[in-house]
């Protein structure tokens, strides 16, 4: 069941991340940028703020954020 709310949390901050930058992606790249971003933004951040699913958000936030800019310039995504 642990997993299943990490997924749920990884899909929020990646559409957080994804609302910030203003670029619209579906439910899967949510779920990939949040996690990805996750891992980046404690990576480089490291984990404070409040935890969700062993996730700090501040940091993941910032991460999803990062990860969001990055993939869309590589793929040329458009922005709506």
């Amino acid at each position: 069941m642990g997993w299943i709310w990490t997924l749920i949390v990884g899909a929020i901050i990646g559409a957080i991340g994804g609302a910030i930058t203003k670029t619209s992606m579906g439910w899967i790249s949510n779920i990939l940028a949040g996690l990805v971003g996750s891992w980046l933004g404690e990576t480089l951040l490291g984990s404070w703020g409040p935890h969700m699913a062993g996730m700090a958000i501040f940091p993941s936030i910032i991460g999803a954020v990062v990860v969001v800019i990055i993939v869309t310039w590589l793929f040329g995504r458009n922005k709506s």
